[in-house]
């Protein structure tokens, strides 16, 4: 488990700014599930989709998703599994990619 709960070059919760805002979301929370849904609800509805605003920088570290307000959906999951992570909710990832046929790889996991 202990996986899901560290810091990667692409979930960098150890940044101050990440830091800072998965505290103050998981303020007065009273359990896991307030924390998730807390953390969830604020990548939902405070950080902007890059295609659907047609908005740059493209991102992909979760402190620079923050910083920017941005990111495509992988990116926004990455925000997302640092909070948690950083309030200690342990958090992975599966990227799905759709192909065309029976060639190439389907899916690609990572902590």
């Amino acid at each position: 488990m202990q996986r899901y709960l560290t810091a990667s070059t692409y979930i960098d919760f150890d940044t101050p700014d990440v830091l800072a805002t998965a505290r103050r979301l998981a303020e007065g929370a009273t359990s896991e599930a307030d924390v998730a849904r807390a953390c969830f609800e604020f990548v939902r509805d405070e950080i902007r989709h890059s295609v659907d605003f047609k908005s740059n920088p493209v991102t992909c570290k979760a402190s620079d998703v923050l910083r920017h307000r941005t990111g495509y959906c992988y990116a926004k999951s990455h925000l997302l599994a640092a909070l948690l992570r950083a309030n200690g909710i342990p958090a992975g990832l599966c990227y799905q990619r759709l192909s065309v046929g029976t060639a190439g790889r389907r899916t690609a996991c990572t902590a």
